[in-house]
């Protein structure tokens, strides 16, 4: 019996962040989020205003980069990739999903060449799938150099760019939250 519930503590503990089975992407926000203002106001420079609330959001999630990975962990002793979302946006006062494949149903489905700080980049980890297992906040955005911050199990919280040939051909959608 324990090496029954030993090998399954082992499958649940190899999954990744957050994974779900079978679950479809809806493009609807749930009525559990909270709504913030979006706004495209520009400078004097003609360059898109980052929104008070995306700032926050980035300088939170940056306050752990460093931390170790633990799965399912939201605090300085470990966390994973929804773990750290998740903590981001709660010490901001908003409500989002705890688990990455139910973020990728939060907000608004934007294309990528529209994504800016503040906005969640979701992939797909496992080999043959295209479902959503891993998510990052976008931190920074220099021409088409997209900058995300996340959990990874080998180097915990960390960012890492779009352009980099793992997450470019793991990435699946963008979503925009805030």
């Amino acid at each position: 019996m324990q090496k029954i519930v030993l090998i399954l503590l082992a499958t649940f503990l190899l999954t990744s962040c957050g994974s779900s089975k079978n679950k479809r992407v809806v493009t609807r926000k749930p009525e559990t989020t909270k709504t913030v203002k979006k706004t495209n106001k520009r400078n004097k420079n003609n360059t898109v205003v980052l929104p008070v609330i995306a700032q926050s959001i980035i300088n939170n999630a940056e306050k752990y980069e460093g931390t170790r990975y633990k799965y399912g962990g939201t605090t300085k002793k470990g966390m994973d990739c929804s773990g750290l979302i998740y903590t981001a946006f709660k010490e901001g006062n908003i409500a989002i999903p705890r688990v990455s494949s139910e973020m990728a149903k939060t907000g608004d489905w934007i294309d990528l060449k529209t994504v800016r700080e503040g906005d969640l980049l979701f992939f797909a980890t496992k080999k043959n799938t295209r479902k959503v297992n891993h998510v990052g906040l976008v931190t920074a955005i220099n021409g088409k150099d997209v900058e995300f911050i996340h959990a990874t199990t080998s180097g915990g919280v960390i960012t890492s760019k779009l352009k980099e040939k793992y997450w470019y051909f793991a990435f699946v959608q963008a979503r925009r939250v805030l």
